[in-house]
């Protein structure tokens, strides 16, 4: 044997001994950053109860694997600096240096698409299936090529919907057959981008399919919500405590009982567009009557003496409103304390059908609502019978949604208001091709942004 022929071979050795030495500090530093984020069984949640366990950058997780994806996703730089490894010391056997952590960001898009060879046609496009709402906050390098891949997947998949992308994440809602569907999820989940921060339970699932849109769009955009604005100005990562759909649960029964005895100090914020709350929301709730979320920043600068010192619970329909609408109340630190509902009503309805939501859920689809309960608490625009059905004005120049009942389907009132029942006869009537312009009582007479009159006995009482 030639000396020295050996060297190399204990060269590699050491340096896997090395790689071995490190990747047991960082398991270890892992565990110990995990194990500093729980909470004491005393204090698990607001409301009482045993389900939150860990919290961490205002987020409470009730199982292991979600403050894993966390700490993973969030905290890889704190936990290699706890390990003592801010920089991996060089490859002996390389004589490189390589840093420890995600040195190159946010992983790459993968274009994979799935295998649908054993899948019969029909079972792709079956009417019968579901509408899928998600979405996920990460750092995506390349919006413009995930966007490319999502249009390729859905058409792949025969989807419908509606998908934003960003910089700062995807935002999707799309239906389709319930294999399509349910091949739809098994990929997102194991597209590298969002592997360590999307999981199954993100995904809120109804009856419906591809009929329930007109087509596919996906776009990028700047924001995945549209708030109005820069991400990089009011970050999701500054959004308010989550609570489990129990949680919440516990902490509206709270509220509610506080609230009769005139004694709360609590806002139970619906962060919607007025047209969503009047068909359903949560007894108690505070719904600003606005018709964009891009308002809802406007809005809580009108009224922030309404929000001082009170501990807010908000909600949306998925919870992807709340992540940033939070963040930004809380930016204006006046608030005790700002939670939201992990998943929205979606996942609440989920849980609880007959709980605290009354009435039905509204979706920003072609089937405008879907019920758990079988409360109505809206009425007919025009005779006042209790109705919850929407259709769009039949004025062509408007797109606001109606409440009008057969009865009033029959006699020809199907317009949104007086303005666009008398516009359409004037169209009907005059020759066609002829625009006029557009004027519309129901959004000439609202506020933009509402200034909310409540006194103090109303805050104490819920009832607003």
């Amino acid at each position: 044997m030639v000396l020295g022929e050996a060297a190399p071979r204990g060269s590699a050795e050491g340096a896997a001994a090395g790689r071995k030495q490190r990747a047991a500090a960082r398991r270890k530093a892992f565990s110990l950053f995990v194990k500093a984020k729980e909470v004491p069984a005393a204090s698990r949640c607001p409301g009482g109860g045993e389900g939150v366990r860990w919290r961490c950058c205002r987020q409470a997780f009730e199982e292991l694997p979600g403050i894993h994806r966390h700490v993973a996703l969030h905290h890889s730089g704190d936990v290699g600096r706890q390990a003592g490894l801010g920089a991996a010391p060089a490859d002996t056997a390389g004589g490189t240096a390589r840093p420890s952590g995600r040195s190159c960001g946010s992983p790459e898009i993968s274009w994979a698409l799935p295998d649908t060879s054993h899948v019969s046609h029909d079972d792709l496009t079956s009417q019968v299936g579901d509408v899928l709402l998600y979405y996920c906050y990460c750092e995506v390098r390349d919006p413009e090529k995930l966007c490319a891949w999502q249009k390729a997947l859905c058409q792949h998949l025969h989807l419908t919907g509606k998908v934003r992308v960003a910089s700062e994440g995807i935002n999707g809602t799309v239906g389709g057959s319930k294999v399509a569907t349910s091949l739809y999820i098994k990929v997102m989940l194991s597209q590298p981008l969002f592997k360590t921060t999307l999981c199954q339970e993100d995904f809120k699932s109804s009856a419906g399919g591809a009929h329930c849109f007109p087509d596919l769009r996906v776009g990028v955009f700047k924001e995945i919500v549209p708030m109005g604005i820069d991400p990089k100005i009011v970050s999701y990562k500054e959004t308010g405590i989550h609570l489990s759909p129990q949680e919440f649960h516990r902490e509206v029964e709270q509220y509610l009982s506080q609230a009769t005895q005139g004694q709360s100090d609590t806002i139970l914020l619906d962060c919607r567009n007025f047209y969503e709350s009047k068909i359903g929301h949560f007894q108690g709730c505070l719904a600003p009557d606005i018709r964009k979320f891009s308002y809802f920043p406007s809005y809580v600068d009108e009224n922030l003496e309404l929000f001082k010192d009170k501990r807010v619970l908000m909600y949306c329909t998925g919870g992807i409103r709340c992540e940033r609408g939070s963040a930004y109340l809380r930016s204006k630190a006046v608030c005790r304390e700002v939670y939201q509902l992990k998943g929205g009503i979606h996942k609440y309805l989920e849980e609880f059908p007959d709980g605290f939501y009354r009435g039905k859920l509204f979706v920003f689809d072609d089937r405008y609502a879907i019920c758990s309960n079988e409360d109505i608490i809206s009425a007919c625009r025009y005779c006042g019978v209790l109705w919850d059905q929407y259709k769009l004005c039949s004025s062509q120049h408007c797109r606001q949604l109606v409440l009008t009942c057969p009865g009033c389907c029959n006699k020809g009132l199907t317009a949104c208001c007086p303005v666009c029942q008398e516009k359409e006869l004037k169209v009907t009537s005059r020759a066609s091709g002829q625009i006029l312009k557009e004027e519309c009582e129901c959004t000439r007479r609202r506020p933009r942004v509402p200034i909310e009159h409540v006194s103090p006995r109303m805050l104490d009482t819920g009832k607003y």
